[in-house]
């Protein structure tokens, strides 16, 4: 580990050691009544099974195989089996999402998902709070991932149509436990984390989660990930009708960023220029970027939840939030098609030096109010609640300066990248974006149970939220916009947009036996534009232009869910079908389109839970039919577009996940039980264009093949306290590649085969 993370993690180090210390009184043999403990609760993960029962919302009044939406819930321990770090490692493991690299200086920032043939990066919570951090999302302080798909709107507000992805953070509970790792990967990666819970008094407890984590990234050169994060927390009131939770989480991250491999040679790789057509695809390990470029993020994040019982069935709950993160990035990545004139070894690629600064702020207060009641026969379990939040986001624009001959931006050769090569400086040019939205939202949940034994439900709910968007932006004036101003002129402007949004959902369920349920369900999504990220833009062909409609989706499933193995086995299968009706996406050129509407239907079907004690399972399957059912319409009438597949849609996707712990006896202090697993993971071909005609299109990845990904894990425990586990990620060494940029000149290639070995301590 370098010395700069562990001059960081010592204090860490130090803190984890004095806080495990700290005195505490004697453990408790069971867990405090459900109903005083928070939503999500820590188990012993040597007993707990990999299925959940509950989402973390309040808004959520049944438990799942009650709900009547698709829900995959991604629990510690699986991802724990699975070597998963962060958010999009875990997200692999789930049919029905891909990824996308992004483009310019985006490039990979954060976590770019589609979910359902939407794009979904703007639709990401912590504890059901926004989170559009541009950070890689990292676990080590994350209870379980919960991806809800369908009519999902009404939950959180505006967002895309497919759903979206709640992490949980991990908070105090009322027992003493203590769990650390070390891990040793491919690339020299390195990573520490430690998570320490202690019981102070019967009503008081301190949590305190760390991580650190340095070195390279599997399959490609140059390319590293530092990062270092502390998430202290602390309870009161545990065990009584009153409880309060304080916590905090701060995580700083210093990478070389990653803008991809130029295309060439891909399977599916087309060029007008026949040499390019033919040539030799490059090394994966390839890096195109330049010493010069880093990433640096903060992220710093503080939230208090207070609970309180106001009667038996009756509970408040409030959150308040604020977060504040930064990210300064310049990252230089390969551009557009290579220039082949002469022998290969010399052909050259253009570069493209993006720098990006991001500054987000977010306050945000929850109230809600859980209960039950009953009218006549009709028996009521409700949420009710309203939300405000204030979200901002300030990002200034950066661009070339060049003084000497030395700073012009220099090729990369297409086969042997130098990262020394000299780079062109960036700095600001006084313009920006500075952007804001403020919402205020009342909800209201209710289900309705009746029948004899309340084998007939009726789910239903609504929101209304009234949001208002500010920008004040500068922009540096052109010949063609402003003719009567020198060009390069700084030009101020404001906009503004506002709106009430309202969106519903209704499901109506059977339970023909008491661990089953079928149900029909319906829903409304709205997004605004600016709904990613708080700014508006004057530019008609932006996501962000106020002269857009907001898109609506109404989404419909009809499933069924059972609880099986005297509920150890969560089984699911359910039809859905979204339209999406103005909906806005990215094009080829990098420039915004609104559709009239675009279709997804399909078949998902999943299984999660203990087959038997020893033997887990997590499995899932979708069927996806996407289609852009009005494309956008030329001046000459026409549309390339109508009929087209969506683009990073596969039709089929499949993830298995299966473990077995084998007691085994290999002598007095080999004596614990062996633990044996693996993963198979499956992508249809997708499209990177939308288009009803794809031969017409002569440059870049077309389409990305499909891929089979086999994952392994052997695991053995010494004692119960000390254990050892090694995953390996990629067994059969497949070539594929993960995800691809809009024009189709670079991507990111799949993790080649790589290994991952971890020590696990838990006392």
């Amino acid at each position: 580990m370098s010395s700069s993370l562990m001059f960081r993690l010592s204090p860490i180090a130090a803190a984890v050691l004095a806080f495990h210390a700290a005195p505490a009184v004697a453990q408790v043999a069971a867990a405090e009544p459900a109903a005083t403990l928070p939503t999500v609760k820590v188990e012993d993960s040597a007993a707990s099974e990999i299925k959940a029962n509950q989402v973390s919302s309040p808004k959520f009044t049944q438990p799942l195989v009650d709900t009547p939406q698709t829900i995959t819930v991604l629990k510690k321990e699986l991802l724990q089996q699975q070597g998963a770090l962060s958010l999009s490692d875990a997200l692999r493991q789930t049919p029905g999402i891909t990824f996308q690299q992004g483009e310019n200086g985006n490039s990979t920032s954060g976590d770019s998902v589609f979910l359902r043939g939407f794009d979904t990066q703007g639709s990401i919570f912590l504890d059901n709070v926004r989170d559009i951090s541009p950070a890689v999302r990292d676990l080590f302080n994350v209870e379980q991932v919960e991806i809800v798909k369908g009519p999902a709107g009404t939950d959180n507000g505006r967002g895309v149509a497919a759903g979206y992805i709640n992490l949980v953070t991990k908070t105090p509970f009322a027992d003493n436990l203590a769990t650390g790792s070390f891990s040793y990967g491919t690339r020299d990666r390195r990573r520490l984390t430690a998570d320490v819970n202690r019981k102070l008094t019967e009503s008081i407890a301190v949590r305190l989660n760390v991580v650190g984590q340095d070195g390279g990234v599997a399959g490609r050169d140059v390319v590293e990930r530092q990062q270092w994060g502390i998430a202290p927390s602390i309870a009161f009131g545990l065990g009584t009708n009153t409880r309060i939770t304080l916590f905090t989480q701060h995580l700083f991250q210093d990478n070389t960023p990653d803008g991809g491999v130029t295309a060439i040679g891909v399977s599916g790789y087309r060029s007008a220029d026949a040499a390019a057509a033919n040539a030799a695809r490059v090394p994966i390990s390839n890096f195109y970027g330049l010493d010069a470029d880093f990433e640096k993020v903060d992220l710093n994040i503080f939230s208090g939840k207070i609970e309180h019982d106001l009667a038996p069935g009756y509970k408040i709950t409030n959150l308040s939030r604020y977060s504040r993160t930064t990210q300064d990035r310049i990252l230089t990545a390969p551009l557009q098609a290579p220039t082949t004139t002469g022998d290969p070894s010399t052909w050259t690629v253009g570069r493209s030096r993006q720098a990006s600064y991001r500054d987000n702020d977010l306050l945000t207060n929850q109230t809600n109010l859980r209960g039950a009641f009953a009218t006549g026969v009709l028996k009521h379990e409700f949420s009710a609640g309203f939300e405000f939040i204030q979200e901002a986001q300030f990002t200034p624009t950066f661009a070339v300066t060049t003084t000497t001959p030395a700073q012009v931006q220099t090729r990369a050769n297409v086969y042997n990248p130098n990262a020394s090569d000299p780079a062109v400086s960036l700095s600001q040019n006084g313009a920006f974006a500075d952007g804001e939205t403020t919402t205020g939202a009342v909800y209201f949940f209710d289900t309705l149970k009746f029948g004899a034994s309340d084998e007939f439900q009726l789910n239903g709910g609504v929101r209304i939220e009234r949001f208002r968007t500010e920008t004040s932006a500068v922009v540096l004036s052109t010949a063609a916009a402003q003719p009567t101003l020198p060009v390069g002129t700084l030009v101020p402007s404001r906009l503004s947009d506002s709106d009430v949004l309202v969106s519903y959902k209704v499901g109506g369920i059977y339970k023909p036996l008491p661990n089953g349920t079928l149900y029909a369900a319906y829903g409304v999504s709205m997004r605004p534009p600016g709904g990613d990220n708080f700014t508006l833009s004057a530019t008609t062909t932006n996501i962000n232009s106020p002269a857009l409609d907001p898109s609506e989706a109404d989404s419909v499933e009809v499933g069924t869910k059972w609880d099986l193995l005297d509920g150890r086995l969560a089984a699911n299968a359910a039809l859905f079908r979204t339209v999406s009706i103005n909906d806005l996406a990215r094009q080829v050129d990098d420039s915004i389109v609104q559709y009239g509407e675009r279709r997804v239907q399909g078949v998902e079907l999943g299984l999660v839970g203990n087959i038997t004690a020893a033997w887990q399972l997590s499995a899932g399957y979708t069927y996806q039919k996407t289609k852009v059912s009005e494309g956008v319409i030329a001046t000459d009438g026409t549309s390339t577009q109508s009929g087209a597949p969506i683009n990073f849609s596969p039709e089929n996707s499949v993830t298995v996940w299966s473990s077995y712990k084998v007691p085994v006896a290999l002598g007095t202090y080999l004596n614990g039980p062996l633990t044996l697993g693996g993963g198979i993971r499956y992508l249809s071909s997708q499209a990177r264009t939308v288009s009803n005609n794809p031969n017409t299109i002569t440059t870049g990845i077309v389409s990305v093949d499909d891929y089979v990904v086999v994952d392994a894990v052997l695991g053995y425990e010494f004692t119960p306290k000390i254990g050892v586990q090694a995953n390996i990620y990629n067994l059969l060494d497949e070539r594929y590649v993960a995800s691809v940029n809009n024009s189709g000149q670079r991507y990111s290639p799949g993790v080649p085969r790589s290994f991952l070995a971890t020590l696990n301590i838990r006392y």
